[in-house]
């Protein structure tokens, strides 16, 4: 039985990051982001990626009163399978269900390569009309007041609440960060985070904050499954 030979990762490019080096490189096929020398995320599977918008706009009440269509902000804009999710998803009657989609990416250079590198592998997304690209920390824009509510906040931003990839980002999973996330979310709204592994701690904390929280396992191709916890307002 023949099999086809793996090929080795080549570098694409390279840029210095907020947290390191951050390089873009293409394997089998595949594009993979790398921080310091540490795995990411590729392009292969995206599953708990797409689970982490599916089950906040499932869980909300409609539009807050709003434009028609929800307004999504998405924390972590990665390799882009969440931004897709969400402009891709529609009602039960075949209509648009997002109107305008806030992405918070605090890496320059993740930006830049979705407007040309991986821009194929989202069909363009970031080009979109309803979305807006910031390059912007995250924890920085929820400690300024809020002006801007959203019917769902998505956040991806860490390998969990017990893993972040900056000290700083610690913050968001504390009381204080999740009371400000509870802030930029429309009565009847929800928000969902993505994490490698579950988090008692954590788990504990958003339930107080928030009420009843719902945690759903996504399986992966090796390993434990990701983790996307659910919190309603």
């Amino acid at each position: 039985m023949l099999t086809r030979p793996q090929t080795s990762p080549q570098i694409i490019d390279r840029q210095p990051g907020r947290a390191g080096e951050l390089v873009l490189r293409e394997n089998d096929g595949h594009h993979e982001l790398i921080s310091n020398g540490v795995f990411l995320m590729d392009t292969r599977d995206g599953r708990s990626e797409r689970e982490l918008v599916r089950r906040a706009l499932g869980a909300t009440d409609g539009h807050g009163g709003q434009s028609a269509g929800k307004h999504v902000l998405i924390a972590g804009l990665g390799v882009g399978f969440s931004l897709v999710e969400a402009l891709s998803a529609t009602t039960p009657d075949g209509d648009v269900e997002v109107a305008r989609v806030v992405v918070l990416e605090w890496e320059p250079a993740v930006v830049a390569w979705h407007r040309s590198i991986l821009g194929p592998r989202t069909g363009g997304a970031v080009h979109d009309p309803r979305v807006r690209c910031r390059i912007e920390d995250i924890v920085a824009w929820l400690r300024r007041p809020a002006t801007d509510v959203f019917d769902a906040v998505c956040l991806d931003v860490d390998n969990g609440p017990d893993w972040t990839v900056a000290p700083g980002n610690a913050w968001l999973y504390s009381d204080e960060g999740l009371a400000a996330l509870h802030d930029r979310i429309d009565p009847g709204g929800a928000l969902t985070v993505w994490a490698s592994d579950r988090s008692a701690a954590f788990e504990q904390r958003l339930g107080h904050r928030f009420g009843a929280v719902r945690t759903f396992a996504v399986p992966v191709a090796r390993g434990a499954p990701d983790i996307i916890y659910l919190a309603r307002r």
